[in-house]
């Protein structure tokens, strides 16, 4: 027996539920170290959160004084990002966006871009990306984002498979280790009113990248740029940037 999947585009799948399967990612302290940076650093009061996904980050951000636009490429994403933001009382704008295509009407102080989602740009592109980040920015304007580490899409995510079961949704995540990417292969189960469950399925692809890589190509685009552990602590899987454009 065959079975063909039907996928559909990025996030897709995951759009609507993602924080629901993220939950154990250490929200709260994630969202204050990025806090604690920007006014560590002088940042200006308005950023934008490439990648925002449902919008956690930007929520945390405008709680702590911040004006804030969300972009995505994922229009299931910031469907539920706005739906999540009016929940909370959150006064913030989401944008639909590539940021290989960034493109502004206003000039942030700061952007963040949180949770892989440079792993996501694929090498012919990253340069591009980093290159309009730094044309959108204020001068001076600051730049973090973290990368999960070669190490960790190697070793511990690499030709793996990984499962988390809710009461109302299940997600199974097949990884395939090729070169310097690992493709995944996403299902989720979301249960309906009546008890029944629909199915969705995704592909997405995480592109590997080394710490020097990464800083040499920040360099070249213009920014002035360090690396350090997750929340200032261990490089081992994650990776955190701090950049600002020169």
């Amino acid at each position: 027996m065959s079975i063909t999947k039907a996928y559909s585009g990025a996030y897709s799948a995951l759009g609507n539920v993602f924080e629901y399967f993220n939950d154990d990612c250490g929200y709260e302290q994630w969202s204050q170290y990025l806090i604690n940076r920007l006014q560590a650093l002088g940042a200006g009061a308005v950023g934008i959160d490439i990648g925002c996904g449902n919008g956690y980050f930007t929520r945390a951000l405008y709680k702590a004084g911040y004006s804030v636009t969300g972009l995505d490429i994922s229009p299931q994403m910031l469907s539920a990002a706005v739906e999540l933001a009016a929940r909370h009382r959150v006064k913030a704008d989401f944008i639909l966006q590539d940021v290989t295509k960034l493109s502004l009407n206003f000039r942030p102080d700061f952007a963040v871009a949180v949770n892989d989602c440079v792993n996501y740009i694929p090498p012919q592109k990253l340069q591009t990306a980093f290159a309009r980040v730094h044309k959108c920015l204020k001068k001076g304007g600051l730049f973090i984002f973290d990368i999960s580490s070669e190490h960790k899409l190697r070793h511990i995510v690499g030709s793996n498979l990984f499962a988390r079961d809710f009461d109302n949704a299940t997600l199974l995540w097949f990884n395939t280790l090729s070169g310097d990417k690992v493709d995944m292969d996403i299902t989720v189960f979301t249960r309906l009113p009546d008890g029944k469950y629909t199915r969705a399925d995704e592909r997405q692809t995480q592109y590997i990248y080394g710490e020097t890589q990464i800083l040499t190509a920040l360099t070249q685009c213009g920014f002035a740029a360090e690396a350090e552990g997750h929340l200032g602590g261990d490089k081992t899987e994650r990776i955190n940037f701090i950049c600002r454009k020169l």
